[in-house]
Parts: C-alpha cells; sequence; structure tokens
C-alpha cells in the first residue's frame, strides 16, 4: 500500500493505493479523503505605483530577463524585458521615451497574453 497527496481543483486529497500483484490490473483506491487546503502562491508585488503607458505581453510565455528597473529611464525602442514564447526570445520594447514606473513581472514568472509586465511615465 502507498499513499499519494494528489491536489484537483485546489483541494488535495490523500489516497491509499494497493499495490497489484500482475501488471495487467488497475490499482484499487482504498480511500481518498480530503486534506487542508492548499494556498495559492500569491504574484509578485509589482515595484511602484502604476504609470500612464502600460507594457503588456503580446502572447502568453515566459520571462526570460528583466532588463528595465522602476526609476529608469528609456527610449523608445529600448528593451525592457525579454519573453520565451514558443521557444523563441521576444524582446518587449519601449512604446516610447518616458521613465519605468512599475515592473509587475519577475524572471521565471509565467505570463499570459495581456498581461501587465511594466508601466511608464
Amino acid at each position: 500500500m502507498k499513499t499519494y497527496t494528489i491536489t484537483v481543483n485546489g483541494t488535495a486529497y490523500e489516497v491509499t493505493v494497493e499495490e497489484g500483484a500482475s501488471a495487467g490490473t488497475a490499482p484499487v483506491v482504498k480511500s481518498a479523503a480530503p486534506v487542508a487546503p492548499v494556498k495559492p502562491v500569491a504574484a509578485p508585488a509589482a515595484s511602484g505605483a502604476a504609470g500612464a503607458v502600460k507594457v503588456n505581453a503580446p502572447m502568453p510565455g515566459k520571462i526570460l530577463a528583466v532588463k528595465a528597473s522602476a526609476g529608469q529611464a528609456v527610449k523608445k525602442g529600448d528593451v525592457i524585458i525579454v519573453l520565451e514564447a514558443m521557444k523563441m526570445e521576444n524582446d518587449i520594447v519601449a512604446p516610447q521615451d518616458g521613465t519605468i514606473a512599475s515592473v509587475s513581472c519577475a524572471v521565471g514568472d509565467a505570463v499570459e497574453a495581456g498581461a501587465l509586465l511594466a508601466s511608464l511615465n
């Protein structure tokens, strides 16, 4: 008998499985009782107040690098963030001259299309 903890839709269940003698039979579930609920992980806090110009993710992906920080002056076309999508690195650039007001993502974050990545003033 082996005991596993399985999470389904945010609810953790403790499951005990009896090992079968032959490989062709399915294991028998002895019990499935809910255990303590799992808390979702909070998103990182944005650094500073949001600016007037929003920089959103054009597609879903993973943040590989954050090249700018709050308070940094940037010119139109400067790389702010590097986003990996479909095994390609995509530079997310400043849409206009300004100062970075906030950065709302961190290296390693998975983001959806349209997610706020940074803002400028």
